[in-house]
């Protein structure tokens, strides 16, 4: 049932630097991500996968001496865009048209109007806007993890503009977002055993 899976995931704050995610787990989060659900069916976020654990070490001062970078089978980084434009639009739907045959004088009011919508936006609203889009991809990793049976930690506790040089983010157009080490959690973790901390669903939940 979800909602066991649920009340079982936790922010995992140490893991079992012996045990790794087989291939079939880590691909089916790669599929997970990629089907995020995202606004207006534009995919203008990257996923960075780093398994090598060299290169991780090497990110946990950056992410403030926190041990789940380096200790967790593999480190998910969302990235944005630093630029998101026509092309971006072209792709989608010229996509759309080659998967469906939808007819151009149906796609392209569409195509028009989101060029518009994304051009007229300023360079602060569409950051805000992608970081957004970054967000919805986390929460979606973090249950399909739960639902796998696969720790997580997700984390904003890093310096970004540190990391993106580390890594030559730019030589890829991308910007560092959030950071999702996973894994599977260590038996002496204190914080697995704690019991979920939440509010009755009559104080999160309004009803008209």
């Amino acid at each position: 049932m979800i909602i066991e899976k649920l009340k079982w995931r936790y922010a995992t704050k140490k893991f079992d630097v012996s045990k790794q995610l087989p291939q079939e787990k880590l691909n089916v989060l790669k599929e997970a991500f990629n089907l995020t659900a995202l606004s207006y069916g534009l995919q203008t976020l990257k996923m960075v996968v780093i398994e090598d654990q060299e290169v991780r070490e090497k990110l946990v001062p950056l992410s403030y001496g926190q041990r789940q970078v380096a200790d967790a089978s593999h480190l998910l980084i969302l990235c944005i865009q630093n630029e998101i434009d026509d092309k971006d639009v072209d792709q989608h739907f010229d996509a759309v048209k080659a998967l469906r045959n939808t007819p151009d004088d149906i796609l392209n009011p569409f195509r028009k109007g989101l060029k518009t919508t994304i051009n007229n936006m300023p360079s602060d609203k569409k950051y805000n806007w992608a970081t957004r889009q970054a967000y919805i991809a986390l929460g979606n990793l973090m249950t399909v993890c739960a639902v796998e049976n696969i720790d997580s930690c997700p984390m904003e506790g890093f310096i970004p503009s540190e990391l993106d040089k580390a890594l030559e983010l730019d030589n890829h157009g991308l910007s560092s977002v959030l950071l999702l080490p996973v894994g599977y959690r260590a038996e002496d973790d204190m914080f697995a055993s704690l019991k979920k901390v939440r509010k009755p669903l009559s104080d999160t939940i309004i009803e008209l």
